[in-house]
């Protein structure tokens, strides 16, 4: 019996795991394959080519007005697309108009700011935004955090399977230190309980 044609998407996601990609890199690629596809009127991309892909970058920079690093992952996209899901070759020298970064300087909080902030905030989200802050770590990292990955003695956080699926230490902010310890007595209690 011969089996059903895999779906384009899903060949997709299936090469972008068999890569060791994150789980967003999976989600944002798909998604621009799909629009690539439904903004040529659901054509395959093996039927496309370089003026296609073009005209798709393109439109939008010009018409849907994205950043150059959106207009760049979607190239990426499309790259990785011919390259390892098709395997074909990609077209060289894409001439599509580029996006443009905006003149202007980004608004950045103040120190005295983002402290009023946090202040504003309570429980275990005053407690993750205060490890955002005062670690470095990434939405993703923090929520993946677990007990073990905490070192109160040498003042660390070992951050599992980040970025680049790497392993890094980096510090557990001094004044976050005893409100993570209550919040790490009150959590066990809950969960014993809970048995």
């Amino acid at each position: 019996m011969d089996r059903p044609p895999v779906k384009l998407l899903d060949r997709a996601r299936y090469r972008i795991r068999l890569k060791g990609y994150s789980i967003r890199t999976e989600q944002s690629y798909v998604s621009w394959i799909r629009r690539f596809i439904l903004f040529h009127n659901t054509r395959h991309p093996q039927d496309m080519g370089k003026s296609e892909i073009e005209a798709f970058l393109t439109h939008l920079a010009v018409n849907r007005h994205v950043s150059p690093s959106t207009q760049n992952q979607a190239f990426n996209s499309l790259l990785f697309l011919y390259r390892n899901v098709l395997e074909i070759e990609f077209p060289e020298n894409i001439n599509a108009y580029r996006s443009k970064r905006p003149a202007r300087l980004p608004t950045i909080l103040t120190k005295s700011e983002t402290m009023k902030i946090i202040s504003m905030m309570t429980g275990f989200h005053q407690i993750m935004v205060k490890i955002l802050y005062g670690s470095g770590l990434r939405a993703i990292e923090c929520l993946r955090l677990r007990v073990k990955d905490l070192d109160f003695a040498m003042n660390e956080i070992m951050v599992r399977d980040g970025k680049g699926k790497k392993d890094r230490a980096t510090i557990l902010p001094d004044d976050i230190r005893g409100t993570l310890r209550k919040h790490l007595i009150f959590i066990k209690q809950l969960h014993e309980n809970d048995l």
